[in-house]
């Protein structure tokens, strides 16, 4: 018994390569429109896993480089503000080895005692200094104004550490502790600069030989021990930012890596499915031409 092939068959199979095409060419178009090669999970499910993990292990990266981030510009602006007390106990030396000259009158002494107060507020102010609406040097008290203004200097915040994390139980700590170095003031007698600088501007004041000599004296000599606590201070800020700036370009390193191989994965070659979709098109094209002749010359036979 001999098969025979029908009308209806003929225009199936035509209708089935119509549509074969079309499904070739929408999909063509799909990877350009949205440059990725697995549109759906049953692709390629081993790379859609891997997909998976890869996106994992990059968000990662990107929190830690985000935290590392914000402890940069946190240590940034936090060696700003010491760089300017720096600066302010630099110009408190230089009054003191004027004011400790014997020819250096009264009413100068006086005046410099003025201006040694007017620092001191300075440098609270840098104490006070702000990143992201945070204080830098309150320890994690960040909401807590470390020191208030005029004459009451004693500390408000606490010495604990403020960790940025760089990876899996790595951190830096980004609190440097100013008030290591600023103390609490006259009234917690420590030694420390604030306390020496009320002193100094006590001594300034008094104007007296025997002041004068402590100008040139024991003053001299705490101030630029507090300048050297500062001076180490600085020291270690740069130290952390050095290990963030490494953790930095190590995460970058890896964001990388991890990027292309995400890319190799689910990225299509544009050029190649370019060519592939013009194909399909001029392929889609002639299936319809083809099939419209079919189907009307197996018509015309159905009707005869």
């Amino acid at each position: 018994m001999s098969n025979r092939i029908t009308p209806e068959m003929i225009q199936s199979a035509t209708l089935s390569s119509i549509d074969q095409s079309l499904e070739a060419v929408q999909r063509s178009s799909e990877e350009l429109s949205s440059g990725k090669k697995i549109l759906q999970a049953s692709d390629n499910p081993v790379g859609t896993s891997n997909i998976i993990n890869l996106d994992y292990e990059i968000e990662g990266l990107s929190s830690y480089a985000n935290g590392i981030g914000n402890g940069l510009g946190w240590l940034q602006t936090a060696t700003g503000a010491m760089g300017n007390i720096g600066e302010i106990l630099q110009r408190v030396r230089e009054l003191l080895v004027e004011g400790s000259n014997g020819t250096t009158s009264e009413e100068n002494l006086r005046s410099f005692g003025v201006e040694v107060t007017h620092l001191t507020e300075a440098v609270k102010q840098d104490a006070n200094t702000q990143y992201g609406g945070q204080y830098l040097f309150a320890g994690t008290a960040t909401s807590t104004k470390p020191y208030n203004p005029g004459l009451e200097d004693e500390y408000q915040g606490n010495e604990e550490q403020v960790l940025r994390a760089i990876g899996p139980g790595s951190t830096v700590n980004v609190a440097m502790n100013l008030s290591g170095v600023l103390g609490s003031g006259p009234g917690a007698a420590d030694g420390k600069l604030l306390d020496v600088l009320r002193t100094i501007a006590g001594d300034l004041t008094e104007a007296t030989p025997e002041a004068r000599k402590r100008l040139g004296g024991v003053d001299l000599k705490n101030l630029e021990t507090n300048i050297e606590g500062l001076d180490n201070l600085q020291a270690a800020a740069g130290a952390a930012t050095d290990q963030l700036k490494t953790a930095e370009a190590r995460i970058e390193a890896v964001q990388a890596t991890l990027t292309q191989a995400l890319s190799n994965v689910q990225d299509a070659n544009i050029a190649e499915v370019s060519i592939a979709y013009s194909s399909e098109q001029a392929a889609y094209s002639a299936a319809l031409r083809v099939g419209a002749t079919i189907i009307q010359e197996s018509l015309l036979n159905f009707l005869q």
